[in-house]
């Protein structure tokens, strides 16, 4: 298991995003998230969202389909999203494991247009093998989706933006690798287990009040 981290989100981080002295410190919150950063981080209308849309807590997660620990997480974010009915979970595609990992997060956006994300994703997860050209169509067909329609949609312009913005949002952040989970003003990444999991959002409520 890859060594993890807790860390509080840094406005100094984030200075590139734009000015952070409107965001007022507090001894509760010493390192608030800048609401800019929160909208685009939460709120990106490429990224899909599971669980309840309208939940009282976000938790993003950022992911590649051929990284070990984002796969053994699959069942642990399923859990956590079934015992928690005010979650909204957000998914942020990083391929950051080379060039199937890029083919396999635009085919898995791209699959939102025929309404089986969840599916397919999950399927993508579960592949024994390396995510490549071959086994992620392999995988699309099995799930149902129209390969035609999947490889026209792999290149709309949406795609493309939320993998950029997911890129550029982690490289603010200093984000060390996947899969890190991301609520309220705090981030963990490396494999978690259930009650890690809902420790975290319920700090991330408690800080968002």
């Amino acid at each position: 298991m890859p060594s993890r981290r807790l860390f509080l989100v840094s406005t100094a981080a984030f200075a590139g995003l734009g000015p952070v002295s409107a965001f007022a410190q507090s001894a509760d919150r010493p390192n608030p998230m800048p609401e800019e950063l929160r909208k685009d981080l939460e709120r990106d209308p490429t990224a899909p969202v599971l669980g309840n849309p309208k939940g009282d807590i976000t938790l993003t997660e950022f992911f590649d389909y051929n990284c070990p620990f984002c796969r053994k997480m699959v069942g642990t974010v399923q859990k956590l999203i079934s015992s928690d009915p005010q979650l909204r979970v957000v998914y942020r595609e990083w391929p950051v494991f080379g060039e199937g990992s890029y083919f396999a997060a635009q085919a898995s956006l791209a699959s939102l247009k025929q309404g089986k994300y969840w599916q397919f994703h999950a399927a993508l997860m579960g592949l024994k093998e390396r995510a490549v050209e071959a086994t992620v169509m392999r995988t699309a067909r099995k799930v149902g989706l129209d390969e035609d329609k999947l490889r026209a949609d792999m290149k709309l312009p949406e795609v493309e933006k939320h993998i950029r913005n997911s890129s550029e949002l982690a490289e603010h952040m200093g984000l060390m690798g996947t899969p890190t989970f991301i609520t309220g003003d705090e981030g963990m990444f490396g494999e978690m287990t259930l009650k890690e999991m809902q420790e975290l959002v319920a700090r991330g409520r408690k800080t968002l009040g």
